[in-house]
């Protein structure tokens, strides 16, 4: 039930009606009894600064930020955390108690914590190399992810290299080793992960396309994609035994600590949500 003492949240983005992100929090809000609402906010980039400065004068607790206006709330908001510095994006604002906006980074959270409740109890990414493709923001959240848990190699492949030697130089990190986008199936060979951050393989657009042979069969496979949940590279690799982790426990995990923040509860990723998010009906 939602009152005039309702706590309220929202997801900026332009276009916003793709967002899943209203399915899920609408999910926790009704699971844990919460009088609040999460509203989708359609947004133009000429007006998102105005709309993100507007966001404690219209009694928001904050709000997730998605395409196009990442990259601009981590100019606007007062204050960042560490991985919204590192990652160079904000997909998540904080209004403070003082009325400031606090910008955080929660992808390379959702990313890893997907991860770790997925992967099997054996699996640990200190044992050897990941590989990552791709050079976008996800991928940048997930080489902070891998960094911070202890990778002590991360190959990082991209179509254009210099987009992922920009990666390395930003984060500063010797174990971030950048290869040729044509030697991505030898850069395979003794790692522990393979990682997907690239749009191949998502609905509308080409599978990507890898040699697994040198991939060895305990190497856990995942990919950010969600759409459709069974990429081809999480068919491929588990029909060759690999354990594979699917794209939609990032986006699920990534929400939590949005949703702490605003509404007070740390929300728990289940089976249920999981089906309600791929299937409201």
């Amino acid at each position: 039930m939602l009152t005039g003492k309702g706590l309220i949240a929202g997801v900026m983005g332009w276009p916003v009606g793709h967002s899943r992100s209203p399915l899920l929090h609408g999910f926790w809000l009704r699971h844990y009894g919460i009088d609040g609402a999460y509203v989708p906010l359609a947004v133009p980039p000429d007006r998102t600064e105005q709309a993100i400065r507007a966001l404690p004068a219209m009694g928001f607790q904050g709000c997730n930020v998605t395409i196009p206006h990442k990259e601009v709330a981590f100019r606007i908001v007062d204050r960042l955390d560490s991985n919204a510095r590192r990652i160079g994006a904000v997909n998540t604002i904080i209004v403070a108690e003082d009325g400031t906006l606090e910008g955080a980074n929660t992808d390379a959270f959702g990313f890893w914590e997907n991860l770790v409740a997925t992967a099997p109890a054996t699996w640990s990414v200190t044992r050897g190399p990941s590989v990552v493709l791709g050079a976008g923001g996800a991928a940048r959240a997930v080489v902070v992810a891998l960094l911070d848990a202890g990778a002590p190699e991360i190959r990082l492949l991209n179509r254009t290299q210099a987009r992922a030697a920009e990666i390395a130089a930003d984060l500063g990190d010797p174990r971030i080793m950048v290869g040729a986008w044509d030697g991505r199936d030898v850069a395979l060979d003794g790692a522990v992960l393979l990682v997907n951050s690239t749009s191949q393989g998502m609905n509308g657009y080409p599978p990507l396309e890898i040699d697994l042979s040198a991939l060895p069969t305990d190497a856990l496979v995942t990919d950010i994609v969600y759409v459709p949940l069974v990429t081809p590279l999480l068919a491929a690799a588990a029909a060759r035994g690999n354990p594979v982790v699917d794209g939609l426990g990032m986006l699920l995990h990534q929400a939590r600590p949005g949703f702490h923040a605003w509404f007070g509860t740390d929300p728990q990723v289940t089976d249920d949500l999981r089906r309600f998010v791929l299937d409201p009906r």
